[in-house]
């Protein structure tokens, strides 16, 4: 089962996303499934139709992400593979949805694409074993960790270099049927193939992040964990339009702009 957030210019509402033939349409929900049962109201909305998706997800408290989760990206920046996962914050002023631009601020002149799957949570998640960890998971959709690159390496937290206005953008949706354990993470920057991995390539897989994680802090409903990128991270510039795509969950793809563009 797939579950969009959308507007059609009023507030944002869900709906279960449903594929006949070409057409997709949105079964408009009565409330945010994430609080309440969710429950169609029998309306339906063709996708297209003066339809903006949006992130599926805003976190009610926090994005957790995963540095350095894949060897071979931790080869490719030069670092030794970690002994247990490298946490760190991106903040929820920092979600953006599907098609909105990513921007680029102007205290950096480089930042980077991080293609990745995102784990989203359904319920309280505190010191759960890996094995139950799945029982904490509303489902999963795809995200791009963006980085200032130049901030990442001078600054000694990554608050800024991952953190800033628009350095995270999820969708298109979530998907609640996944098994986590080997899809497909793919990045494109105009087309050209950047990033092609697998999840089965994790130091660390899903249940033992979601584990790790909440042995730490709450988890809360509608929190976001970012399970790492495979190799092939590099530059964006404005002008360009980034694609993140997971197999089974679908594409992710937002332009590049320049604040001062």
């Amino acid at each position: 089962m797939r579950i969009a957030r959308f507007t059609t210019g009023d507030d944002p509402r869900f709906g279960f996303v449903q594929t006949e033939g070409d057409r997709t349409y949105l079964a408009v929900l009565s409330g945010d499934p994430l609080s309440m049962p969710a429950m169609p109201t029998g309306e339906r909305i063709e996708l297209g139709d003066g339809v903006r998706l949006l992130s599926p997800v805003i976190p009610r408290s926090k994005v957790v992400a995963v540095g350095r989760n894949y060897l071979d990206h931790v080869r490719e920046m030069g670092g030794e593979p970690p002994t247990s996962p490298l946490l760190f914050f991106k903040p929820n002023t920092s979600v953006v949805g599907p098609d909105d631009p990513i921007v680029l601020p102007e205290w950096t002149s480089e930042v980077s694409y991080e293609a990745e799957l995102a784990v989203v949570i359904s319920k309280p998640c505190k010191d759960v074993e890996p094995e139950n960890a799945r029982a904490y998971v509303l489902g999963y959709t795809v995200a791009n960790d963006v980085t200032a690159r130049d901030a990442q390496r001078t600054d000694d937290q990554w608050a800024r270099a991952k953190g800033f206005d628009t350095a995270c953008p999820l969708g298109p949706w979530i998907e609640t049927d996944l098994n986590p354990e080997d899809v497909g993470v793919v990045s494109r920057v105009n087309g050209e193939t950047k990033q092609d991995g697998r999840t089965a390539e994790m130091i660390f897989d899903v249940d033992y992040l979601i584990s790790y994680a909440s042995k730490a802090m709450t988890l809360l409903p509608g929190d976001v964990l970012l399970t790492g990128t495979p190799a092939g991270v590099g530059r964006i510039e404005s002008g360009d339009r980034v694609e993140c795509e997971v197999e089974e969950i679908g594409v992710l793809a937002n332009p590049v702009v320049r604040r001062e563009d």
